[in-house]
Formats: structure tokens, C-alpha cells, sequence
């Protein structure tokens, strides 16, 4: 359960990238959630492996965070491809910067640790932080949203499995002990909660807001009428004086 609620979280951009390829424009998504998942993908995909886990105590963690790799690096190279020359340079920045911080990460507790508790001590410490960047990284736009009135830009479906998932997790974390799966989805869950209580205050404003500006602009036009009206009667009366 946890495995098909996080495919579904790793999978909820296709929607957003089948709107960015359509427009071949990035508009105003952020590409910074899909940077982050990226590094939790390769850290956990790590974790997972028995170079850090007992043998193969943790695969479904592999098979998962594995196929969230190939995703994310694919959603991210469609946005560096659509994206202004500005915004490739930020994008193309921080996606080597997460590989880089993975690799030495990797490195150090592949040859500075020597048995697995260690090595799931460091790496586990590591996955912590990537963990709570992802299941944060939708609150990015949480702001634009509370300003605009808007959940245009804020992809509903990433919030919706960020909390699924962070919540299937956290049971898996529980069932098998593992205090570093655990902690980081028992703050990924009311994150993922609050994103989706902010998508369903602000989704119907776009209409609200819309109705009042088109009433303004009938009302604004009924008074340019009656202006010309009464123009064109004094224009009349002046003339027939005359």
C-alpha cells in the first residue's frame, strides 16, 4: 500500500508536464518539489540497498524510490527544456547540487562506516531531512496561493499523495521498528493534510473574485452611457438656442 501510494505521488506531475509540454511553457510551476523528490528518491533508493540495510530487509523501498528516479529526472529535464534561459540555469543548479550532496553523502557512508546500524544511522539522518523537504517542498506555492486567491499553479494530486503516502509510510515505519521511515512521515502527514485544507479553502475563489470585477465594469459601462446621454442632451439644447 505504501509502494502504490507513493507510485501515485512520484506519478501525480504527469498531469502538470502534460500541460507544460501542450503550452511549452513552464508558466508559474515551481520545478523545486520535483528537485527534492529527485533527492529523496536517490537517498532512499540508497537506504534500501544492502550496503546500507540488512541484506534485502527494506526492497520494496528500492523498487519504489527506484522507478521515482527515472520519473523525476524525466519531469525535471521536460521543465529545464520549457523553461526560460533564466530559470535553466536555477534548475540546472540544483539538480546537480541534490547529486552532488547524494554522491558525497553515498561516499562517506560506503567507506567511513563499516557496518550496517552506522551506515542506517548516517544515511537514515540524511533521508530524514530529504523526507521533510519533500513532503514541504508543495508549501512553496502555499504563499502565492494565500496572495492570489488562486490554486491554479498548486498541483492538487501532489498534496493528496504526499499525505497518502507519508501516511502508509509511517505505518510501515511502526510495523517494522524503523524509527528513520517513521519520523519523517509523522510530519509529512498533517503537511500533506494542511496543503489539501488550503487547496479546498482557496479552489473556488478564482469565481468569487471573477464575478465582482465583470459587475464593476457592467455598472462602469451603464455610467459611461448615462454621461453620453446626458453630453448629448446639452450638446442639443445648446444647438437649438442657436
Amino acid at each position: 500500500m505504501g509502494n502504490a501510494a507513493c507510485l501515485l505521488l512520484y506519478a501525480a506531475p504527469i498531469l502538470t508536464f502534460t500541460r507544460v509540454v501542450k503550452k511549452k511553457s513552464t508558466e508559474d510551476f515551481s520545478c523545486v518539489p520535483y528537485i527534492i523528490a529527485l533527492f529523496n528518491c536517490l537517498v532512499y533508493t540508497w537506504y534500501g540497498l544492502p550496503i546500507v540495510s540488512y541484506r534485502w530487509e527494506n526492497f520494496p523501498i528500492v523498487t519504489i524510490n527506484g522507478l521515482g528516479i527515472v520519473l523525476e529526472l524525466s519531469f525535471i529535464l521536460i521543465y529545464f527544456w520549457f523553461s526560460p534561459a533564466k530559470q535553466k540555469v536555477k534548475v540546472g543548479v540544483g539538480a546537480v547540487l541534490v547529486i552532488i550532496v547524494f554522491s558525497i553523502s553515498a561516499a562517506i557512508s560506503a567507506f567511513v562506516f563499516h557496518d550496517h546500524h552506522h551506515r542506517k544511522m548516517f544515511f537514515g539522518s540524511v533521508g530524514l531531512v530529504a523526507s521533510i523537504a519533500l513532503y514541504g517542498s508543495p508549501l512553496i506555492i502555499v504563499k502565492q496561493v494565500i496572495l492570489t486567491k488562486s490554486v491554479e499553479f498548486m498541483p492538487f494530486y501532489l498534496s493528496l499523495f504526499s499525505f497518502l503516502s507519508s501516511s502508509f509510510w509511517m505505518a510501515y515505519g511502526l510495523a517494522s521498528h524503523d524509527l528513520f521511515l517513521t519520523s519523517p512521515n509523522l510530519v509529512g502527514c498533517p503537511l500533506g493534510l494542511f496543503q489539501i485544507l488550503i487547496y479546498c479553502k482557496y479552489r473556488k475563489s478564482k469565481v468569487i473574485t471573477e464575478e465582482p470585477n465583470k459587475w464593476d465594469l457592467e455598472k462602469n459601462d451603464e455610467k459611461s452611457k448615462q454621461l453620453q446621454l446626458v453630453m448629448d442632451d446639452n450638446i442639443n439644447t445648446k444647438s437649438g438656442a442657436i
